[in-house]
């Protein structure tokens, strides 16, 4: 009878983290939809933005890179407008099993997520258009005929700036990663020299083939990485503050009890 009373808890308990789950994954749908929609009806002032400073036109060989472009820039609009609520929604659903420390403290990352990502995406898009463009354009030297096509620019445009969106998550995923004691700050900095090289080969993969592009855009990577490490070893500080504090307790506890 008491064995059968823990599955029946054990299967409430499931039912219930799987509830709590689909209302977290609604929401987060129902949000991305809405900014889906929002970029759509946006759509003509996002794209002005984007090609207001170009020095040259855009053009459309098919009527289906007109379709894309709607959808692209209403994807991205969804996906920026969606990263705080959907980070939101998976704090709310493991805040329960947090205790309140770790809630404040976790309950912070949100905002750093969303901030993080658009200064990838701002800085990969400064980088694009200030450097690595004009870098192509000035390998042309009025030796060819320049035709842009909509498709073409946007698809390198966008292998430019979301890998340094994502890059630029780096500090908290490394921090969150710390507290779970995936990670600690001596284990980064063993690695550091294979991290730096990844992180090169990831400069020269984005931009064009010059030293001068490849430097610039590894270097802050490479200052990401050290940062990295600093907001490492102050959360593993913490938690071994913590962890001292609990034994300390936990012993004292152990002495009055006996």
């Amino acid at each position: 009878m008491k064995k059968k009373k823990q599955i029946e808890d054990v299967e409430m308990n499931l039912t219930d983290h799987l509830t709590e789950l689909r209302k977290r994954i609604i929401w987060t749908l129902v949000s991305f939809v809405a900014f889906f929609i929002t970029g759509f009806i946006f759509i003509k002032d996002i794209y002005q933005f984007f090609v207001r400073d170009l020095a040259f036109d855009l053009h459309v060989t098919s009527p289906g890179e007109i379709i894309w472009i709607y959808f692209s820039m209403a994807s991205i609009v969804a996906l920026i407008g969606t990263l705080p609520i959907l980070s939101l929604q998976i704090w709310l659903f493991v805040k329960p099993a947090l205790t309140p420390k770790e809630t404040k403290v976790s309950l912070s990352y949100i905002p750093a997520i969303f901030l993080l990502f658009l200064a990838g995406l701002t800085f990969g898009y400064v980088i694009f258009v200030q450097l690595i463009l004009p870098f192509l354009l000035s390998l042309n030297d009025g030796m060819f005929n320049e035709i842009f096509t909509v498709d073409r620019y946007f698809k390198f445009l966008f292998r430019v700036t979301i890998p340094f969106a994502i890059l630029f998550e780096i500090p908290i995923i490394t921090m969150f990663l710390t507290s779970l004691g995936v990670i600690n700050p001596v284990m980064l900095v063993k690695i550091r020299k294979y991290a730096y090289f990844v992180l090169i080969i990831i400069g020269t993969m984005i931009s064009p083939p010059d030293f001068i592009l490849q430097l610039v855009t590894a270097v802050p990577l490479i200052i990401l990485y050290e940062v990295s490490i600093i907001l490492s070893r102050v959360v593993y500080r913490k938690k071994l503050k913590h962890h001292r504090e609990f034994m300390e307790q936990d012993f004292e506890d152990d002495e009055y009890g006996s």
